[in-house]
């Protein structure tokens, strides 16, 4: 009989307690992809191979609480209002290619972006199905970042609406680049689909990538 009882006695404690798990649980979700991790889908094939139309990638919101953004991450940030389509508030996704001070060059032809004078080798820029690779940009240019902003650039060159873009129909660097704070965070993996799961790492090539006279 006090085994029943308290068997009784557990089982009601439980489903008294159930309501508040569930709103524990509920509250720590919600505080993790506020400030910690959230997931985003891609929409659009800018990304291309890296990342793939509807694959979904988890973004670190905390990593640059701690430190500075760096080249050749992916982030996802709110665009620039003359960047948007017309949904307010629009995420985008792309590639990090210059940080504050560095200096940006390519001449129409080449090979390759220079970024302060050194040539930067890009595997990761999409190939179309028969192997011909996307050139680096699509018309010469010459900047210098500003202070607090970043140059970003889709890895599908050709299908991309990025710095480079919004350079070429401005002219005017400060347009063309997004500000340090509008970031929401870093993309470090793909987890969707499971076959294309992966580390979003930065890649080889910008580590010869020197520093400007006047970075850190």
């Amino acid at each position: 009989m006090i085994d029943e009882q308290q068997t009784q006695k557990r089982s009601s404690n439980f489903w008294r307690e159930l309501p508040i798990l569930l709103g524990v649980a509920i509250l720590v979700a919600v505080l993790v992809r506020a400030f910690v991790l959230q997931t985003f889908y891609i929409p659009s094939p800018s990304m291309e191979h890296t990342l793939n139309v509807l694959d979904r990638v988890l973004v670190n919101k905390l990593v640059y609480d701690f430190r500075d953004p760096r080249r050749g991450e992916i982030i996802v940030f709110k665009a620039p209002e003359d960047w948007q389509s017309g949904a307010e508030g629009e995420d985008f996704i792309k590639r990090i290619i210059g940080v504050p001070g560095d200096h940006i060059t390519y001449t129409k032809g080449d090979d390759h972006i220079k970024i302060n004078g050194i040539d930067l080798i890009e595997p990761y820029v999409y190939k179309d199905p028969d192997g011909v690779q996307d050139p680096p940009a699509d018309a010469t240019f010459d900047v210098t970042v500003p202070k607090n902003r970043l140059w970003v650039m889709g890895d599908h060159r050709s299908a991309s609406g990025d710095s480079l873009e919004h350079y070429n129909d401005t002219q005017d660097v400060q347009e063309a680049t997004i500000t340090e704070k509008s970031i929401v965070g870093r993309a470090f993996t793909v987890f969707w689909p499971v076959s294309r799961a992966t580390w979003l790492t930065v890649p080889n090539g910008f580590d010869k990538i020197p520093n400007a006279p006047g970075q850190k």
